[in-house]
């Protein structure tokens, strides 16, 4: 097994998979000017910012985990935060806190506040001459060899079906584990998915941490019972009761098998980075198009969406092919008639573990192999299509 990715070094922090020039508007009205960028520029990527208007602060705080977080993902290598001016919008959301926040990051920033630029004509303008220097320079690294330990995997299942407990999410969580094993981490959450598993994740951590989780549980619930719905009737979802699955008990526990056996090291509140090593879970919900980026700001270099699709049968989109932005999205399932009808499109097939053509140790491994190379720049079919999902931020809301 390879103690090594090739990757870009950093000078301070974990290396990156990629070496991506992020445009990061702030605010609603500095979304035009990072379109017109991305228009004229090849090689950025580019967040559109949902806006902190009508949101508590609560709200404004996790949209600023979500642009804070970009922006120190590894993968990124220069970062071209826009906005109106330090000084505009709400203090959770203001460009100096940002500046602040980042001084520290040792990568190139440029700060394009329109107002400093005479508008939008001039901010564009200046903004396509600074983002084409950043990528001619991010082009200009050479990837070596990085150690293990500094790749975090950011995990995700969905559209469950019988065989995601089974031969899918099992194989994803042995790859988590030999990764880990090697000294490398590894975020998975849905906190929805959870319940009624949580007292088995319990188990594999201190007492502390449990309760952590436990609160977490907690807090979710009682948001659902304050609708006057219960939980259970809206989780599992339709499709998952036609792919089998009867209860949101049996649910979860073939969700948490995505995150292996290793001791949870901790527990994360939404798109909050990881300290330290090891598994981690963070709260958050299952849409395909809001946990991926909240994975990738919480650190993660690689996003792995474990799916088992089977009321969605045929060569369908993927539920997203580039959610994360700044992270890969890396797609497989185990179930045998998705592989089959998806030659195009899934990374990974892990049906061998259900059909009983190799054994469970053997798809993890060969699972984290491919990981492996995706992290040493071998792309994923969601990377070979220019087409890209509109990425939400989970709020708890309400919009006031």
């Amino acid at each position: 097994m390879t103690a090594t990715f090739n990757g870009f070094r950093r000078p301070v922090g974990r290396a990156g998979i990629r070496n991506q020039v992020l445009l990061l508007p702030l605010d609603r009205l500095s979304n035009q000017i990072a379109w017109n960028i991305e228009q004229q520029v090849a090689g950025v990527t580019r967040f559109q910012n949902p806006g902190d208007y009508g949101r508590h602060s609560s709200d404004r705080d996790r949209l600023y985990r979500i642009t804070h977080g970009l922006a120190r993902n590894p993968n990124v290598y220069a970062t071209i935060v826009i906005a109106m001016r330090d000084g505009y919008g709400y203090p959770e959301t203001r460009a100096i806190r940002l500046r602040d926040d980042l001084a520290d990051l040792g990568r190139p920033l440029g700060w394009l506040m329109i107002d400093e630029w005479g508008g939008s004509g001039g901010a564009t303008d200046q903004g396509i001459r600074l983002a084409r220097q950043l990528v001619r320079d991010a082009s200009n690294q050479e990837r070596e060899a990085i150690p293990l330990s500094d790749l975090t995997l950011g995990i995700k299942c969905g559209l469950s079906d019988g065989t995601s407990g089974i031969s899918g999410n099992p194989s994803l969580g042995k790859a988590a584990d030999l990764l880990i094993g090697a000294g490398g981490s590894a975020i998975f959450s849905e906190t929805t998915e959870v319940i009624g598993a949580e007292r088995v994740l319990g188990a594999r951590t201190t007492p502390e941490i449990a309760e952590q989780l436990y609160e977490v549980i907690r807090r979710t619930e009682a948001i659902a019972a304050a609708t006057g719905e219960d939980i259970r009737t809206i989780n599992p979802i339709p499709s998952n009761i036609k792919a089998g699955i009867s209860t949101l008990e049996e649910k979860s526990l073939g969700a948490i098998a995505k995150g292996g056996t290793t001791p949870l090291k901790g527990v994360l509140e939404h798109a909050v980075p990881h300290d330290g090593r090891g598994l981690f879970f963070m709260d958050g919900w299952m849409a395909s198009n809001a946990l991926p980026v909240a994975l990738a700001a919480a650190g993660a270099q690689v996003i792995v969406f474990q799916m088992g699709g089977n009321d969605v049968l045929g060569d369908v989109p993927a539920p997203a092919t580039n959610p994360a932005l700044v992270a890969p999205l890396f797609l497989m399932s185990g179930n045998p008639n998705v592989a089959r009808t998806r030659p195009i499109g899934l990374d990974f097939d892990a049906s061998a573990v259900l059909t009983g053509a190799g054994s469970l140790d053997q798809v993890g491994g060969d699972l984290f192999n491919a990981l492996v190379r995706v992290a040493g720049g071998g792309k994923t079919w969601g990377e070979t299509l220019k087409w890209q999902e509109t990425v939400e931020i989970w709020f708890d809301g309400p919009f006031l």
